[in-house]
């Protein structure tokens, strides 16, 4: 599982973006405005094929770089698109980073997310050798929380103006999981 490999979690894939998924990324957006669109700014009404690309290349800059680890989330087989994950925002001098993940309406409540954080977060200590893996989740999206604590991660403080939600800054739960090793 290196660093440009696809990860396998049990019963998904998960692997980098191509321009062939920006059609069924389009189209997960557009399903899951109820869902998703409460708390992610990025999904609107109308998204098109076009941002997903843009968002695609967004991402392939700054897996170069080593900032950022996304990945669109599939069934086994590699044919249905259920989501995106990732490791972002990474801080290679302290050795931490944000995980990010969405399941697409249609795919939720059935543990999608929660293996993506279990592989995500293995990838994250054992390939990239971080020490601190955060998850940021705004205070009122319980189900993200919930995915959150379901991997173990723990609840360190609710940070004041932490994200920004329809333009408009809100608090948000911070959790962090760190390995075994590091614990303490």
């Amino acid at each position: 599982m290196g660093k440009h490999q696809d990860i396998h979690a049990p019963g998904l894939l998960l692997r980098p973006f191509e321009k062939r998924d920006a059609p069924q990324f389009a189209q997960a957006v557009c399903e899951s405005l109820q869902t998703v669109g409460a708390w992610m700014p990025w999904c609107h009404a109308g998204y098109t094929e076009a941002e997903a690309l843009d968002w695609f290349e967004a991402c392939r800059k700054d897996r170069a770089a080593g900032t950022a680890f996304e990945f669109g989330v599939f069934s086994e087989d590699g044919n249905d698109f259920l989501g995106g994950a990732g490791l972002n925002l990474i801080v290679r001098r302290n050795a931490y980073c944000n995980l990010g993940y969405w399941v697409r309406q249609s795919q939720q409540r059935k543990g999608v997310a929660s293996a993506c954080v279990a592989a995500l977060s293995e990838f994250g200590f054992r390939e990239l050798g971080l020490h601190r893996i955060e998850i940021v989740v705004a205070v009122g999206n319980e189900p993200s929380a919930a995915v959150a604590r379901k991997a173990g991660a723990e609840r360190e403080c609710v940070a004041r103006n932490r994200l920004l939600i329809g333009g408009l800054p809100v608090a948000a739960s911070v959790f962090s999981l760190v390995p075994v090793h590091c614990a303490g």
